[in-house]
């Protein structure tokens, strides 16, 4: 990005600023786990927010610093800048994403948003742009959670239907609306196959954009439940008995407007470049497991039944399959692609991409053969497995970074523990009336 860019843009932000009276600007960022932060500041703080950044304690952050180490800036990027349509009410309110940044100017190696900016100057080195899109699922509940007490789903309708009254639709079409209002396209939309389950489509863009797309989807999801009198939730398996949410992540690699997936000579159209980033991926999938599902939870989806990929295979037009050629479209070279069925709709965006983009390229970098008949494995069983294999990775801690891969390491170290200790109604149901 150039300056001559960005300082346009800074222009075009301070004047939107003054011109729509917005009085409070929130500057969002994530933690290592992917949950979203923010620190208001008023338009007078702007240009130094631009200049130098915000400072805050950085220990306080899961996942960022020390507290012998804590202090950290968050410089807003002015190329995020959007209005927030929930606080049209006057005095407005606006967000930018920010990167954080250490006080000397460098970047904080704790940041997600960082550690995708520097697998994608990979991706740039290589001469390719990584374009993704995904499809997220979630559930709409009655109610917030309450301890103890089974999730309530606002519908028990199923996959795609359409019934009068119901709440899906005008629960999609608000937060359509409302992303929509925030520069977030938005593809498809439609009721997933369990009770309360809901899927919507974010149009594909670069692989930075996406990855904020997501964040401000999941916030804004959850604040239209909420002005709606309901709960969402992205929590990745809620029932035994139905399936899981994924978000199933569609990617292609272009070189300027070429799409290096397409060759009409090839199987399935998918290209030598396409087939070799399939092999990376797959080679790579058990490494990289403990970051797109992160966890206890996420591998009740992945090996619950449904359609979610338990085992490690790819194959055209094959729903169980992990990795998923969608079939080509007459004239459609551009929209060639992979989708990755792994990731669910809980994992850390940024982090994700940045693990599925690096086992990808090491692929196309290495050449890697793909099978048409892949010996398939089965996905790692729970996160303590998935744990244990990220552990001994080469390509995980070089992707993420020694700071954000020890965190994580030890933080579902730490999950796992603390699930292995508690004692489950199954248990108690099982054990309890017959020992």
């Amino acid at each position: 990005m150039s300056s001559h860019v960005d300082s346009r843009q800074i222009e075009f932000v301070m004047r939107t600023v003054e011109e729509r009276n917005i009085r409070f600007v929130r500057l969002w960022f994530t933690d290592v786990l992917g949950f979203l932060k923010s620190v208001a500041i008023s338009p007078a703080e702007l240009e130094a927010a631009f200049e130098e950044g915000i400072g805050f304690d950085g220990s306080s952050i899961e996942g960022y610093a020390r507290q012998t180490e804590s202090d950290m800036l968050a410089k807003p990027d002015p190329n995020t800048f959007s209005i927030l349509p929930w606080r049209t009410e006057a005095p407005g309110a606006a967000r930018m994403f920010c990167d954080i940044v250490m006080p000397d100017g460098s970047p904080s190696p704790a940041d997600p948003r960082q550690v995708l900016r520097r697998t994608l100057d990979k991706v740039s080195a290589m001469g390719f742009t990584a374009y993704i899109h995904p499809e997220i699922e979630f559930f709409l509940f009655k109610e917030p959670p309450q301890k103890g007490k089974a999730p309530e789903p606002v519908d028990y309708a199923g996959y795609f239907d359409h019934t009068p009254n119901m709440i899906g639709h005008d629960f999609r079409r608000a937060a359509i609306t409302m992303l929509e209002a925030m520069g977030v396209s938005v593809e498809f939309s439609h009721h997933e196959g369990a009770p309360g389950q809901q899927e919507i489509d974010l149009r594909y863009a670069d692989a930075l954009s996406t990855a904020d797309n997501i964040m401000t989807f999941r916030h804004v999801v959850k604040e239209v439940a909420l002005e709606q009198g309901f709960y969402a939730s992205f929590m990745p398996k809620p029932f035994t008995e139905h399936a899981g949410s994924a978000m199933h992540t569609h990617v292609s690699l272009f070189k300027d407007d070429v799409n290096t997936f397409y060759d009409g000579g090839m199987p399935y159209n998918l290209s030598k470049t396409g087939r070799s980033f399939v092999a990376g991926i797959l080679k790579h999938t058990p490494e990289i497991t403990a970051v797109t599902n992160q966890w206890v939870n996420s591998y009740k989806r992945l090996h619950g039944g449904g359609e979610a990929p338990n085992l490690i295979n790819w194959g055209p037009s094959n729903r169980r399959s992990l990795i998923q050629v969608p079939m080509f479209k007459p004239k459609k070279e551009n929209s060639t692609r992979i989708e990755f069925r792994a990731p669910d709709s809980a994992c850390n965006p940024y982090l994700a991409f940045s693990v599925m983009l690096a086992a990808g390229l090491d692929g196309v970098a290495n050449e890697y053969e793909l099978p048409d008949n892949y010996p398939a494995a089965e996905m790692p069983q729970n996160l303590n497995e998935a744990t244990a294999i990220m552990e001994k990775s080469t390509l995980v801690q070089e992707t993420l970074g020694e700071h954000v891969f020890d965190y994580v390491l030890r933080n579902k170290k730490a999950e796992w523990a603390e699930y292995a200790r508690q004692v489950s109604a199954f248990e108690l149901d099982r054990h309890l009336p017959v020992l």
